[in-house]
């Protein structure tokens, strides 16, 4: 085995823990397997006879690697992906391995993936360095250029954000949960006679000016035209990427194709019957909310 070989076997062996952490920091998996590449190249062009822990190494570079690409995405001013069929409860966008995709970020947490997506570059690699990968502060402190102190900060700001600290407590969340846990199962599942027992009779579903055609009615009323459109959608779009979380301090649903938040539905919830629905799509809009990650 000649050196170039022996270090391709060196790599490889820490190929899916650098992929894991790249995902985390970028929540694409194209993007992820581009940071992983480029973590190799600069590998295989550097002297390695001096790396005594070559795990930390690599972890260190694909950090600065996704870094950089998380800067150059903010610096474009990226705007979360457009919904397509935005107006039903659930979308699909299209990808490299969506399947996979979608499996990868149902095991990370796709409402963590959504909330990473809100955070500033720094705190977003503090956040994920320390607390997912448990890397100490003072390793993470130089990859973002600051003390030890200032790391354990930004990860400290980012756990709060994550957490949704600072949300209005609501009485009843766990009862919320449920009605909305029974509503999406139900859509999923082609169930009209679910949808119609958590909906409300009354219950208006309303969309923004972005989920519809100009022209459109942007409002549905009453249980079964509400429940007909939720079954519409789904159908359409079965392995859309959607999730609970906390959405202004009350459990809501979001749809992020590859990790990039494209709608929200907010719902408004009294006595176990959902009353009201608000579907939001415009990145205006979205970029408003608090999002937090919804505890078990």
């Amino acid at each position: 085995m000649d050196e170039n070989d022996g270090r391709a076997e060196r790599f490889e062996e820490n190929r899916t823990h650098l992929r894991a952490v790249a995902y985390r920091m970028l929540g694409s998996l194209s993007e992820a397997d581009d940071a992983v590449q480029e973590a190799w190249l600069r590998f295989s062009r550097s002297d390695a006879s001096g790396i005594q822990n070559l795990g930390g190494w690599l972890t260190t570079v694909v950090a600065r690697v996704c870094l950089d690409m998380l800067r150059s995405r903010n610096s474009r001013r990226e705007e979360p992906l457009s919904a397509q069929g935005s107006a039903s409860i659930v979308s699909h966008e299209g990808g490299i391995d969506p399947e996979q995709e979608a499996l990868l970020a149902d095991s990370v947490g796709l409402a963590l993936l959504v909330v990473l997506e809100t955070l500033a570059p720094p705190e977003r690699l503090a956040f994920v360095l320390h607390d997912m990968f448990a890397m100490p502060f003072d390793e993470i402190a130089p990859i973002v250029g600051r003390s030890a102190t200032a790391a354990r900060q930004l990860a400290s700001r980012a756990r709060r954000r994550v957490q949704g600290a600072g949300t209005a407590p609501n009485a009843d969340l766990t009862r919320e949960r449920e009605v909305v846990e029974a509503f999406l199962a139900a859509a999923r599942a082609g169930d009209l006679d679910g949808l119609l027992a958590v909906l409300d009779p009354d219950v208006v579903r309303r969309v923004d000016a972005a989920a519809v055609a100009p022209g459109a009615s942007r409002e549905l009323r009453g249980a079964q035209a509400v429940a007909k459109g939720a079954l519409a959608g789904s159908r359409a779009a079965r392995s859309a990427p959607v999730a609970l979380a906390l959405v202004n301090g009350g459990v809501g649903l979001v749809v992020a194709p590859r990790a990039r938040l494209s709608t929200v539905v907010i719902f408004e919830i009294r006595h176990g019957k959902i009353v009201g629905m608000d579907v939001l799509t415009d990145p205006a809009s979205l970029r408003h909310l608090h999002i937090a990650v919804l505890e078990d």
